[in-house]
């Protein structure tokens, strides 16, 4: 992407723009310290293209509050879960009420405040991504060499407003696909149905994916080529997952799965691996932990035992290998597999060691 023009540089076409935009934003009624502020930090034009996916008709957090029939609490609470902006000089649109009154009617259904923060943070953690990468996409199609802030708005805007268009059923439909899938991994067991509720706990087995090195080839590689050794890896294993096997998060240099199946998991795990060392050249290779146990789904992400245990063990694995937690083994039940004991280990935040053992794909003759 081309850097952003220079507000410092003598360029006459560069300040006729920028005095442009200004007067453009005063007409539409923006506070000038708003104003000042976006201009100080270089992104004058997102606060004029807004306006071509929002409202320009502005509220306080107490008109929002008021429209949408709930607590300021509540909603600061929400903004906080989603990661947005909380100041007492912040301004709302059309957009915050709406979220604000279906998370209202979602209480009135029976969903608790607390239940509906955590499924905002949830939300969060996979829209304010993707977001990022649509915005970064509409830079790249509005973006052309010497533009002024002026048309760079205008034609954000342009796209911005077309995108915003495909986007919208995309998500809504994309979210209807997962939801169609959950009654594949969520199963309901008879203590379920016995109390009437989800019982806390489940058994699963957890799986990390490494990249190998990763910190060190930071040192010496560009960010956007390290970037794309993650985005690599991630699409790699999305590649090699299916039912029930899920992706649940990636970290950098790894990437987390969760499986109620062991033998599923194992195979993709050896997928993967075989996957990272076909692709060769310079990709570095990978190192991959497995541990089976009880955890507890909130908030989209798995907490408990086989999850901190499969980290570890990830962290001491061999470059291009699987180690897999004692549990796993004996839970596996694939001719698939071949088994070679590695030995006991110390875990950190473990009193006793445990067994390991290291997987790979079994020789048929």
């Amino acid at each position: 992407m081309d850097e952003p023009p220079d507000p410092n540089a003598s360029d006459g076409k560069w300040r006729a723009g920028r005095q442009e935009l200004v007067q453009r934003l005063e007409r539409d009624g923006v506070p000038s310290a708003e104003v000042e502020r976006h201009a100080q930090q270089g992104t004058l034009f997102y606060l004029a293209a807004e306006r071509a996916i929002s409202s320009i008709e502005r509220f306080t957090v107490e008109d929002v509050a008021r429209r949408a029939g709930v607590d300021v609490d509540f909603i600061l609470a929400a903004r906080r879960a989603l990661a947005l902006p909380i100041s007492e000089s912040a301004t709302y649109v059309s957009a915050d009420v709406e979220a604000v009154r279906i998370a209202a009617l979602a209480g009135r259904a029976g969903i608790s405040p607390e239940e509906m923060v955590e499924l905002l943070r949830a939300l969060a953690r996979g829209l304010k991504p993707a977001a990022e990468v649509a915005r970064a996409l509409v830079l790249r199609l509005a973006l052309t060499p010497r533009m002024t802030e002026a048309e760079l708005a205008d034609a954000y805007g342009a796209v911005a407003e077309e995108l915003h268009g495909l986007l919208t059923p995309l998500v809504t439909n994309l979210l209807t696909l997962y939801l169609r899938e959950i009654p594949e991994t969520e199963a309901i067991s008879a203590a379920h149905l016995t109390a009437g509720r989800l019982t806390g706990a489940r058994r699963i087995a957890v799986c990390f994916v490494d990249l190998v090195g990763y910190t060190r080839i930071g040192e010496h590689t560009e960010p956007r080529a390290l970037a794309d050794l993650s985005l690599e890896l991630e699409a790699i294993v999305q590649a090699s997952i299916y039912n029930p096997v899920q992706l649940v998060k990636t970290i950098g240099d790894a990437t987390m799965l969760i499986s109620p199946e062991d033998d599923t998991l194992l195979d993709i795990a050896l997928d993967v691996q075989r996957a990272v060392s076909e692709r060769g050249g310079d990709f570095p290779p990978v190192r991959v932990g497995v541990a089976t146990g009880d955890a507890l789904l909130r908030g989209g992400d798995w907490f408990g035992p086989p999850v901190n245990l499969a980290s570890r063990i990830t962290a001491i694995a061999r470059p291009d290998s699987i180690l897999v937690h004692d549990a796993t083994r004996r839970a596996a039940r694939s001719e698939r597999f071949r088994w070679s004991y590695v030995g006991t280990r110390r875990i950190r935040g473990l009193s006793a060691p445990v067994a390991l053992y290291r997987l790979r794909r079994a020789e048929h003759r």
